[in-house]
């Protein structure tokens, strides 16, 4: 299974690379495991999304920046609203990162 690295620059994936980074200089992991464990965690995140996020979120909000690059989208909004069927969060400012799944299976 192809994976995008998107996921690494998540909250959750800067936590797990500083964290193998640091178990890397301290001598506790290989450099070799380091790299396995982002690659499985790639997978994983590309799984679960796939699979188990069913919800869908409507966002609204005033469009700052576009970009589209090497079949990836970027969008900057600013004033951003979520709403989902149970709840709504205004967000300040918001990056999107988007990348088509159909390049996967290429």
């Amino acid at each position: 299974m192809a994976t995008f690295e998107l996921y690494r620059r998540s909250t959750i994936g800067n936590c797990l690379t500083e964290t193998l980074d640091e178990m890397v200089q301290n001598g506790t992991l290989s450099p070799e495991l380091a790299i396995q464990v982002l690659v499985q965690f790639d997978k994983s995140m590309t799984e679960a999304l796939e699979t188990q996020v069913k919800s869908k979120v409507s966002i609204k909000g005033h469009l700052h920046t576009y970009r589209f690059c090497d079949n990836v989208w970027t969008f900057i909004l600013q004033d951003a609203l979520f709403k989902n069927e149970d709840s709504q969060e205004n967000v300040g400012r918001v990056k999107i990162v988007a990348c088509d799944s159909k390049l996967l299976s290429q």
